[in-house]
């Protein structure tokens, strides 16, 4: 996921300092990510943002203020990331496939390590605070739509095996996509990903299922 870098604000005299709000977030989410939301501290918050705990008060009133904000930062930046990689794809199945290799990508590497908010929150704070597991479960739930929505479309347009039940489909997908962010937290490389990307097509493909005569 790629942030913005934080840019230096000008504080002018007698006044509190001014900050970017999408910069601060950016900031935040690297500790969350890092550390999930019982392990950030309001003194890492501090580092990552450059604000003071007086300003954080001030403008979020508090740590599950910042974790509900930098979320929704998280959750809208990725869904312009995967409208990004689909949209060039010109069939149901090039889109799913598309979508299984953009996990792929950010799921390796120094991105990977960094983790996914989505899949770590699902774990950590699922529950102790029904808000938050709300906006966790409501971003999963986008993702098996999606993947659901694009296996029809490649049902509807040949390049995905007609007798695929798919809503199954999309939940094992799903499944991979959400492991793909966990073991990426361990450095696994981006082969070994494509790699299996390429294993959990082959149900998806016409030509590599058998139909009963």
């Amino acid at each position: 996921m790629q942030m913005p870098r934080p840019q230096n604000a000008r504080r002018a005299p007698g006044r509190p300092r001014a900050f970017d709000l999408d910069t601060a977030l950016d900031g935040a989410l690297v500790v969350f990510r890092q550390r999930g939301y019982h392990g950030a501290s309001l003194s890492d918050l501090c580092g990552a943002t450059g604000l003071t705990p007086g300003s954080i008060y001030k403008a979020f009133s508090g740590k599950r203020a910042v974790f509900l904000a930098a979320f929704e930062r998280y959750r809208a930046v990725r869904d312009a990331e995967i409208r990004a990689a689909i949209e060039p794809a010109e069939t149901g199945f090039g889109k799913v496939e598309a979508l299984l290799r953009s996990y792929a990508d950010i799921s390796a590497g120094r991105e990977g390590r960094f983790g996914c908010l989505v899949t770590g929150s699902a774990v950590e704070i699922s529950t102790f605070d029904a808000e938050m597991a709300d906006g966790v479960g409501a971003a999963i739930d986008r993702i098996e739509r999606l993947l659901g929505s694009l296996i029809r479309e490649g049902m509807a347009d040949g390049t995905i095996d007609s007798s695929v039940d798919p809503d199954a489909a999309a939940l094992h997908l799903l499944s991979v996509l959400q492991g793909f962010r966990v073991i990426g937290k361990l450095g696994r490389s981006r082969d070994a990903f494509l790699a299996a990307v390429d294993h959990a097509l082959i149900a998806l493909r016409p030509e590599t299922r058998t139909h009963p005569s």
